[in-house]
């Protein structure tokens, strides 16, 4: 198994910040991948997803 294999999850990075800045956060918070997750536009609902993915992750190796 590669090392850094969950960058090629990442397709557009950086898009899903940015969208959550226009919404007027301050970045990717939680209410924010909430709002994402109920957006009418399917790229959006599938970055808000993966953002959630990517937040559980972070939060299982830094309990290890």
């Amino acid at each position: 198994m590669a090392k850094k294999w969950i960058q090629k999850a990442v397709k557009r990075p950086g898009a899903f910040t940015k969208w959550c800045k226009s919404r007027g956060y301050k970045g990717v918070t939680s209410a924010c991948i909430a709002e994402g997750k109920r957006s009418r536009n399917p790229r959006v609902r599938r970055q808000a997803n993966l953002a959630a993915t990517l937040r559980k992750l972070g939060k299982k190796r830094r309990r290890k």
